[in-house]
């Protein structure tokens, strides 16, 4: 142990990564421990590829739609391991960018696994062996693993992970995913898109039970639509491989059951963070319902202790693990920094079509005891929409009504994970229904039913 650095992270993803380069720009010595890929689960295994893979569906989806633009093209398909290959291209270059961005801010690297000895010192193992690593103080960004379910554990053949998922062995005719959360939702219309017959499995009574009713109600509508076979209040009792496929007993909300066969099966129920061979309970590390318990600045209860992203308090995003790293680093350089309002975290499903969401639902709202406006917009009603062949969804906001405070937004239809962080720059800077209703949205675009919708909270919509 020949140095003692500023900061040590223990984990090189999103989180990670950019706590390293902000703690080097604010001048501090750092190390960084990564015990498999630098990115992390998003850049190799989860947000970045995934959408490499919906990019390449909604090509095939748009060009299957051709005649309708006007265009001719004869029987459109595609080649699966070009598609999934472009996918694991894209993250291998994005991964690349990374490891050049340590070296660019001198950055120490080390390969391998940590865990903590005291609260200023890492042991980690490598190839080489074991080393001893000081600083003065540590943020742990670990991230977390798919959650398995009794008896639906991931076989690497019949049930897949999102890892699996990323990286099939085969198209299959027909699968199952369980779970209608973001990661279940944007695989089901992937492999929906390229012609599998996909069944979705959710246990509560209704898809993306995170985001507002109403849009969930309406991406039920347009899922099924586009050929997804839907069982709300339903769960996957069993599965057993039979030959080349797989029996899945599922109870449906009448309380029968059915059983069909599928050639895969997709868990997606959650995650499960990575804390075990930390060596957490040793320095008396507070965990809560198995994730790292930290405050507004990403503080765990031991003095010096930093933990961000997955590892730690929902939601579980790329982009709040990143921001929660920018915290901790300046909260560590003494800088006077503001806590992370959660509420201020946008939210965005890559489906087709996209889903976006900040701030409370029009139930959060009412249950937090606002007595609230409501806005909404519908796609069908602009022209951009129209024009690019996209006439589904709709946007809506919500106001207090007493204070003009908006509270929340909500999203569905082409391009609003591209949208909606004008709702999160106007909430961050506390603005009420009047700024936004005097700001100026250019035309044509669907930005513009950002606008119409707030007008319609007051009754001022001008296009419907």
């Amino acid at each position: 142990m020949s140095k003692t650095y500023d900061v040590a992270v223990i984990g090189g993803g999103p989180g990670g990564y950019v706590a390293a380069i902000k703690a080097s720009q604010l001048g501090l010595n750092v190390v960084l421990v990564e015990r498999e890929h630098l990115g992390g689960i998003c850049l190799n295994w989860g947000c970045i590829p995934t959408k490499a893979l919906l990019r390449s569906a909604e090509i095939l989806t748009t060009i299957s739609h051709a005649s309708d633009f006007g265009i001719s093209v004869d029987k459109p398909g595609y080649d699966f391991e070009k598609v999934i290959r472009r996918s694991r291209d894209v993250c291998k270059r994005l991964t690349q960018g990374v490891g050049y961005l340590m070296k660019k801010n001198k950055i120490t690297v080390i390969d391998g696994h940590a865990s903590l000895k005291d609260k200023n010192t890492l042991s980690v193992k490598t190839d080489k062996g074991e080393e001893t690593v000081a600083a003065k103080n540590i943020i742990i960004a670990t991230g977390a693993r798919a959650r398995h379910l009794p008896g639906l554990a991931p076989d690497g053949k019949f049930i897949w992970t999102y890892k699996e998922a990323l990286k099939p062995d085969v198209m299959p005719k027909r699968l199952c995913v369980i779970g209608s959360g973001a990661i279940g939702v944007e695989f089901a219309c992937f492999f929906n898109a390229l012609g599998s017959d996909v069944t979705i499995v959710e246990l509560a009574d209704r898809i993306v039970p995170a985001e507002d009713a109403e849009i969930s109600a309406a991406a039920e509508k347009a899922f099924k639509k586009a050929g997804l076979n839907i069982l709300t209040k339903s769960s996957v009792k069993e599965v057993k491989p039979k030959g080349d496929q797989i029996s899945v007993t599922i109870e449906t909300k009448d309380g029968k059951t059915q059983v069909e066969e599928f050639d895969r099966v997709i868990s997606a129920v959650g995650i499960t963070p990575n804390v075990e061979e930390l060596n957490l309970e040793a320095l008396g590390i507070e965990l809560e319902r198995g994730f790292i318990k930290t405050d507004g600045h990403s503080r765990t209860n031991v003095p010096g202790v930093y933990a961000i992203g997955d590892v730690t308090n929902p939601p579980w995003l790329a982009h709040k693990a990143s921001h929660e790293g920018v915290i901790a680093v300046e909260t560590i350089a003494g800088h006077k920094v503001h806590p992370l309002n959660p509420r201020l975290i946008p939210g965005c499903t890559y489906t087709s079509p996209q889903i976006a969401s900040v701030g409370y639902t029009e139930a959060a709202a009412k249950e937090a005891g606002f007595k609230i406006k409501v806005g909404k917009f519908p796609f069908q009603a602009n022209g951009k929409a129209l024009a690019l062949g996209e006439p589904d969804g709709m946007i809506k906001t919500i106001f207090d009504e007493e204070t003009g405070e908006l509270l929340g937004a909500h999203m569905i239809g082409a391009e609003v994970t591209e949208l909606i962080q004008g709702y999160g720059v106007a909430m961050g800077l506390e603005s009420t229904e009047k700024e936004l209703m005097e700001t100026i949205f250019p035309h044509p675009t669907l930005s513009e039913m950002m606008h119409e919708s707030v007008l319609d909270a007051y009754d001022q919509a001008l296009h419907i």
